[in-house]
């Protein structure tokens, strides 16, 4: 108990640590879709950002102060979707950084502020302190072929969410089910809601439990329950819980609403 007690404190405070960096969730300001804006010109982002075939068209004059690569940029260049830390995106305008995301073909850029008002304000994480009761072992097993089911989404739209299995697990006596996506190297990712949401913690959670073992065996460990980013800005896309993820038990664990 003292061990696994020590491990999610440790965890909780890296945690709050990654969620408070420069380019943390708090930061995000926008999402601007290039189809709403046919003359590429974005809300508060400086050039022209116009969807081609394979990424997106950004057209810049050298008095926009924007860089490409670390050096001033001005010209025409073909992005493609930024897929590694915000940090590293390839534009920036100052401390600020441009990140081009692509979803189900229609191209975006997303606007990170180190000083945006929510990043100010973050203080912190609210979280229920460990509980052995809510550390559960669960089997897990694979659908024969990959879903994708159509969800809404926190910015209003609807997507797709592949779904590649689902581990059962009991608490309190009671039998559940998730239905999870199968990330790289096999861990789990679960988008649930329970009898807490939207009352005593936020109105749905992120779960990551680790791969399975050969014979399907995973943990669930509703103490590491975290919030999804759209809970520190509203212009995350973050998807709601599939039908069927919604648990009738009140899950008071893990993080439950910024400080």
């Amino acid at each position: 108990m003292t061990d696994a007690a020590d491990r999610w404190k440790q965890w909780h405070e890296e945690r709050t640590e990654a969620v408070a960096e420069p380019y943390g969730p708090p930061a995000l300001t926008g999402t601007h879709w290039t189809e709403d804006f046919p003359d590429g010109r974005l809300p508060d982002i400086p050039g022209a950002w116009v969807a081609e075939d394979h990424g997106v068209a950004l057209t810049a004059a050298g008095a926009d102060g924007l860089t490409l690569d670390g050096e001033p940029f001005s010209g025409t260049v073909r992005l493609g979707a930024d897929t590694g830390p915000v940090a590293a995106s390839r534009v920036a305008l100052g401390a600020r950084r441009l990140v081009v995301l692509e979803r189900e073909g229609v191209w975006g850029v997303r606007h990170f502020d180190p000083d945006a008002e929510a990043r100010r304000r973050f203080r912190g994480i609210t979280a229920t302190p460990y509980d052995p009761r809510w550390s559960v072992p669960g089997r897990f097993t694979p659908y024969a072929e990959d879903r994708t089911v159509r969800v809404p989404h926190a910015d209003g739209r609807e997507r797709g969410l592949g779904l590649g299995g689902e581990p059962a697990f009991t608490l309190d006596g009671q039998e559940h089910t998730l239905r999870v996506s199968v990330r790289g190297g096999g861990s789990l990712w679960a988008v649930f809601a329970d009898a807490t949401s939207g009352n005593s913690s936020f109105r749905f959670r992120f779960l990551h439990p680790a791969a399975p073992d050969a014979e399907g065996r995973a943990t669930v460990d509703l103490n590491r329950a975290v919030l999804p980013p759209c809970a520190c800005a509203d212009a995350f896309l973050r998807p709601f819980p599939p039908p069927g993820n919604t648990l009738v038990s009140a899950v008071e664990a893990g993080e439950r609403a910024l400080v």
